[in-house]
């Protein structure tokens, strides 16, 4: 069926495991656990390396199908995922939205940017290598600088959020369903970014 059809990527990055669930790394899979709460269906079919959800999306009178998935190859590999995923259903780049962690942001703060460069981010670095653009829209959630500079920046990534900072991050994930929803309704880029940037 013609609604069935996948329209639109939605990746959230991360590494799989239960040791990584509330690492700073895992933002992205921590908005699609909420993402799909929201919207009611389960991200759990292992296909394309990755856990995925097929979601029929409804807008007004349209419908078509959107893949959500969290890629299971460790985040630096994470384009081999969405390549598999985009190339399977033939997706454009600027119909795959892609949410990340980011160490340059306060905890909670979200960035909304139409393309651009990996800013050190491996899985953004992976999936711009894998579809050989910058031009996919992507979804910055702040994890915070890390506290000391000459702290490795992989075990800032992969330590884990304070209390304070889990809540911070929880309250702040309805703003990114929100921008997923916006995104998803063909709202432009930039009218995401006037209202959450």
């Amino acid at each position: 069926m013609a609604e069935n059809k996948i329209k639109y990527i939605v990746a959230g990055l991360g590494n799989p495991g239960l040791k990584y669930v509330y690492t700073r790394h895992n933002a992205g899979f921590l908005a699609l656990d909420y993402i799909s709460q929201k919207y009611d269906f389960k991200i759990n079919n292992l296909k394309f390396r990755a856990y995925c959800g097929h979601y029929i999306f409804k807008n007004g009178g349209d419908r078509f199908g959107v893949l959500f998935m969290k890629p299971q190859t460790y985040m630096n590999d994470s384009g081999k995922a969405v390549i598999q995923a985009a190339n399977s259903f033939n997706v454009p780049p600027e119909n795959i939205m892609v949410i990340s962690d980011d160490t340059s942001l306060p905890a909670g703060k979200i960035r909304i940017r139409a393309k651009g460069s990996d800013g050190g981010q491996k899985g953004l670095r992976s999936i711009i290598e894998m579809l050989g653009t910058e031009d996919f829209p992507r979804i910055k959630i702040g994890i915070g600088e890390k506290p000391h500079p000459d702290m490795e920046l992989s075990r800032w990534v992969l330590s884990k959020f304070t209390k304070t900072e889990k809540k911070i991050i929880f309250e702040t994930l309805g703003d990114v369903y929100e921008c997923v929803d916006m995104f998803l309704c063909g709202e432009p880029i930039d009218k995401i970014q006037n209202k959450y940037n």
